[in-house]
């Protein structure tokens, strides 16, 4: 595997693979909130692409999200199962990363799966899933693009309906929504989303600077200087009423609430820690 296939080491794309070492973990547990057959592929085609060094570095990183991460995962397999209840018939994930939701979620048949990514990730991705004779249960979309730049007409050309709900996914692209990137890319699906149509934005209080997020951006950066944290709106910025003032109702969940049925302790944090639920007018 490690002769055929281009492992990405460093820029954002690694972070896909810190994400499966959690999730082969999980996987792992007799207790596992969920079951994730391919993350353990993926991570044996990754590690022989890093040095000793790197990949005992990856691996620490690993340790100090695992607990947070693993249980955000479990949380947006339950909003994939809510939206396509609800009448979503298509799932975006905007950054998919090494995501095996259209594989390993016994999706409905007629469920359409669209990932955007950015190449590096998909030249890793798919000969690993090859390799692994792994077939999705529904319709799968490879959309490489990237968020940063236009990628509407690459999900459009990909099959994409934008009269049909839809769920857009976002496990950390996106970031605050008081940076200005981002919101061009909920604007954006927005006036994709027909009506009915999901998305979550995380609301989160945390320190950018804390050492692990500190040591997440030189790891990502590689041999390159660590991306500065871009700067934001103001902190006063309300995110839940930007999203009404541009077609969405919204209904914030907090954290603690959300965990309250998992049958593993998730700790309690901050009331205002949570995901801001919004539905397309």
């Amino acid at each position: 595997m490690a002769e055929t296939v281009k492992v990405p080491v460093d820029g954002v794309a690694v972070t896909a693979i810190g994400v499966a070492v959690i999730r082969a973990r999980e996987s792992q547990r007799e207790d596992r909130l969920y079951d994730d057959p391919q993350a353990k592929e993926f991570v044996a085609a990754a590690r022989a692409g890093f040095a000793p060094e790197r990949w005992a570095r990856m691996e620490a990183l690993a340790d100090q999200f695992y607990e947070g991460r693993t249980i955000g995962v479990r949380l947006v397999d339950d909003r994939f199962r809510q939206a396509i209840a609800a009448g979503c018939r298509q799932i975006v994930l905007l950054g998919a990363g090494l995501d095996t939701r259209a594989y390993r979620m016994d999706l409905p048949e007629d469920i359409h799966v669209f990932e955007i990514d950015l190449p590096e990730l998909f030249d890793f991705k798919e000969p690993v899933l090859a390799a692994a004779g792994a077939a999705p249960t529904c319709h799968r979309h490879v959309v490489v693009a990237d968020l940063r730049e236009d990628w509407r007409k690459a999900l459009l050309a990909s099959g994409f309906q934008p009269s049909v709900p839809t769920y857009w996914v976002d496990e950390g692209s996106l970031g605050y929504l008081n940076q200005d990137w981002n919101q061009r890319v909920v604007r954006t699906l927005t006036e994709l989303s027909a009506p009915g149509s999901h998305f979550g934005a995380g609301r989160m209080v945390v320190d950018p600077d804390a050492p692990q997020y500190r040591e997440l951006r030189t790891f990502v950066a590689g041999h390159s200087a660590p991306t500065p944290i871009p700067a934001e709106r103001p902190d006063d910025f309300d995110v839940e009423r930007w999203l009404d003032e541009i077609g969405w109702d919204t209904e914030f969940h907090s954290w603690n609430d959300l965990t309250a049925h998992l049958p593993r302790p998730a700790g309690t944090l901050d009331p205002r820690i949570g995901t801001i639920a919004a539905v397309r007018r």
